[in-house]
């Protein structure tokens, strides 16, 4: 008897001792409130999945003037709503296996209120030494974006760096402003990027991509990306066959924090090949499109790359912000066909009081397209916004962002038409 109750005292005092060696945490945003939008510009085309006027990107331009505004209670415009799941395990000697799991979420209960589009992934961590992940993660600019913009990159229009349309599949939080392709969610899959004065701006998630982080040391953090999705096909005909096709896309970053200094700096490229195809320059909409529709597509073989820069000063009373990135996709087969978009961005945010902070912005860019006889556009945004904390986890905000395009063109072209977009938003935001 006595043996027996030992034995089931080791097996307890076995099992507590392993399970305090791990730990999940769940985590998440719920962010609701009131939204509206105004635009004022070209006619679009709809997309079958959307509502209102927001467009696909693949023929932006050549409509009627028209003025739309939306106004309804919707959700995620100051942060994306999500729910996440990460932990780890101790596995001795400093070192613990680690993993993240997390999924949008749309808490209006429209379609797609729950997908596990965000990250996924699993790796190792070495204290003193850093992380290697593998799976669905954010990239290197993004990673240090989060950390140096004035105006957290939010969902609304008028940041130039951070420039996003996302929309659900029966409508957008931002309704009215043209919706080009998405550049919250692309893959190393070859699925269309297109860059515009609203959107664009670089890629901030990719998928089949291993990243390790170093920890910070003296001040500095350094992490490097790589991710590949390679396919090759033989024998197979018919529409729809892709053939071969080699896409890769590799980045990195570093991190300095000096006192009350903070300076980041970041690249990433993404390549897309397919062997099988000849390297054009229009065509299909298989590979990188201009977003304004004057240029064609790419073709199949193409590349894109996107450089980010920032500093920030925390003066305690305020803490400024100066951002700049540039853009630049093309034909591998003929690098002068192409688009480009560049944008510089300073900001300022401070706490007026213990719970009350207060941040602007304010952006300017140009996107143009260097095939010949394509044409061209200046825009500038801004953003102001404040924040009512109730608590660590809970806030009120307001917020606006607008931006305004010009109108510029090339000899022989139907040019760039002029766009104006704004949005406006109140609500709660919870983090848990």
């Amino acid at each position: 008897m006595k043996k027996s109750l030992l034995a089931v005292a080791a097996i307890g005092a076995f099992a507590s001792a392993a399970q305090a060696q791990s730990s999940v945490t769940v985590y998440g945003i719920l962010d609701v409130g009131f939204v509206g939008s105004h635009y004022n510009g070209t006619s679009l085309t709809p997309n079958s999945s959307t509502t209102g006027i927001a467009q696909s990107g693949s023929a932006v331009g050549g409509g009627q003037a028209v003025n739309a505004s939306s106004a309804s209670f919707g959700q995620s415009a100051e942060s994306t709503s999500r729910l996440g799941f990460k932990g780890s395990e101790d596995l001795g000697g400093g070192t613990s296996a680690i993993f993240t799991v997390e999924a949008a979420l749309n808490p209006n209960g429209q379609a797609n209120a729950f997908a596990f589009n965000r990250q996924t992934f699993a790796g190792l961590k070495k204290n003193g030494l850093g992380s290697a992940t593998i799976g669905t993660q954010y990239t290197p600019i993004f990673d240090v974006m989060a950390t140096t913009d004035a105006a957290g990159m939010n969902n609304l229009a008028g940041n130039a760096v951070y420039a996003t349309n996302i929309q659900s599949s029966t409508g957008t939080y931002n309704t009215g402003l043209p919706n080009y392709v998405s550049n919250t969610s692309t893959s190393t899959t070859g699925a269309p990027i297109s860059i515009d004065a609203n959107s664009g701006a670089y890629v901030t998630r990719a998928s089949n991509a291993v990243k390790f982080q170093s920890d910070r040391m003296a001040g500095a953090q350094v992490q490097a990306f790589y991710a590949q999705s390679n396919q090759s096909q033989s024998g197979l005909t018919g529409a729809g066959v892709s053939g071969a096709y080699n896409n890769t896309m590799f980045g990195f970053n570093a991190d300095y924090v000096w006192n009350k200094l903070n300076v980041v700096a970041a690249y990433q490229s993404i390549r897309s090949q397919n062997g099988q195809v000849a390297q054009t320059t229009s065509g299909t909409s298989t590979g990188l499109i201009l977003a304004n529709g004057t240029a064609g597509s790419f073709g199949t073989n193409n590349s894109d790359n996107q450089t980010y820069a920032a500093a920030t000063y925390d003066f305690g009373i305020v803490k400024t912000y100066a951002q700049y990135i540039t853009r630049k996709a093309f034909a591998t087969a003929d690098n002068n066909f192409g688009t480009s978009r560049s944008a510089y961005q300073l900001g300022a945010k401070s706490f007026i009081t213990p719970t009350i902070s207060v941040y602007a912005t304010y952006g300017m860019g140009k996107s143009s397209y260097a095939q010949a006889g394509t044409a061209y556009a200046n825009f500038r945004t801004t953003q102001i916004g404040s924040d009512y904390y109730l608590s660590k986890r809970t806030n009120l905000y307001v917020a606006y962002g607008s931006f305004n395009q010009s109108s510029n063109g090339a000899t022989g072209t139907t040019g760039v038409s002029g766009v104006s977009g704004m949005n406006y938003a109140s609500g709660i935001r919870h983090t848990f």
